[in-house]
């Protein structure tokens, strides 16, 4: 169980500048609109384990990643965590639930010291209806996760466990990258949260990621794994072109 503790506010980051914006959907909004959303937004740093928003609550507006990695996670039946999204800088989180008018169906919680900026509701929509290529960004979004929902309900009932593990390894040096060593992924995960990534048990992930370490496929040191061996965990992972 995560605690919502104390954030720290810092001067807003500068949307203009901002070396993530051309990844973000605020890329497409004119520019009158950008300034008008960077004038109101607000921005805070959260260190790691930090809540930025809760399951549950009533969303206020939109939060864009500015620095750090954020995990957006849902509490099962079971009580259990799963994860259901990873953020990176230029990722905006929340906007389902402020759409929708409706509570959040997960919490986003630092996966390590990040900043954060909340960009109010009543702006957001207003600039949203009237800018009508930020409004094309934000369908293109929505249509991008529906797809990834679907294929990944597909993968839970049709891949076995293996492969899902390493497509989860994969996806995740495509989001965070790897360190200057060019093989270590860039972001610390526990077994339990690779496991609720894959869809399976603690104890399976363990034993299959022990595995891949025996087969030469990856390096684990702590929380830290290295991939070794990419083009034989893609083929591992029966990804089609």
């Amino acid at each position: 169980m995560h605690t919502e503790t104390m954030c720290t506010p810092f001067h807003n980051a500068s949307c203009t500048n901002c070396q993530d914006r051309f990844g973000s959907i605020l890329f497409k909004a004119e520019k009158c609109n950008l300034e008008e959303i960077e004038s109101a937004k607000v921005c805070t740093t959260y260190k790691k384990g930090q809540i930025v928003f809760q399951e549950g609550a009533y969303p206020f507006g939109i939060y864009c990643v500015n620095t750090g990695k954020i995990k957006l996670s849902h509490c099962g039946d079971d009580g259990r965590e799963q994860i259901v999204r990873l953020c990176k800088p230029g990722d905006i989180i929340g906007y389902k639930a402020l759409l929708s008018a409706e509570r959040y169906t997960a919490s986003a919680i630092a996966l390590d010291d990040s900043s954060v900026c909340f960009i109010p509701k009543d702006l957001f929509m207003s600039v949203l209806q009237k800018d009508a290529s930020l409004s094309l960004e934000m369908m293109r979004i929505l249509a991008s996760e529906l797809r990834k929902a679907e294929m990944k309900i597909t993968h839970l009932a049709q891949k076995p466990v293996r492969e899902r593990l390493a497509e989860t390894l994969l996806f995740i040096k495509e989001t965070y990258g790897v360190e200057q060593d060019g093989f270590t992924l860039n972001v610390r995960l526990s077994r339990e949260e690779i496991a609720n990534l894959v869809g399976t048990a603690t104890e399976s992930a363990i034993r299959l990621l022990s595995e891949f370490k025996k087969d030469g496929l990856i390096e684990l040191q702590g929380k830290k794994i290295r991939l070794l061996n990419t083009e034989e965990l893609t083929r591992t992972a029966n990804l089609q072109d």
